[in-house]
């Protein structure tokens, strides 16, 4: 499940990537803000890709679904992007936990 969360990040750091411009254009964000905020967020997710080996990456990349769904108050079509995000994000995880409750009562009972 790590390899799927890893591209869920991906895929939004390439939307997040994207909507820098739309902010700087339609919104009349400062290029500098919209840059560093941006490219922040999208940087964490890029990095917390490889942190997903560890039980704390998978906290900060929840924390990272919030901060995308929030970058809707300077581009709006980011609340729903976020959501989307957001949705897969946490069905994953809820997905990983049974995948890993089935497995453990296989090896028990097998």
């Amino acid at each position: 499940m790590r390899s799927v969360l890893a591209a869920i990040l991906v895929f939004e750091a390439i939307i997040i990537g994207l909507a820098i411009p739309v902010a700087i254009s339609l919104n009349n964000v400062h290029a500098g803000l919209a840059g560093a905020v941006g490219g922040g967020v999208a940087l964490a997710c890029l990095v917390v890709t490889a942190l997903l080996r560890f039980p704390f990456g998978r906290v900060v990349g929840s924390i990272l679904q919030v901060v995308a769904f929030a970058l809707g108050i300077v581009v709006p079509l980011m609340f729903v992007l976020g959501a989307v995000f957001g949705v897969l994000w946490f069905v994953c995880l809820v997905l990983d936990r049974r995948i890993a409750a089935m497995r453990a009562e296989r090896e028990t009972s097998g």
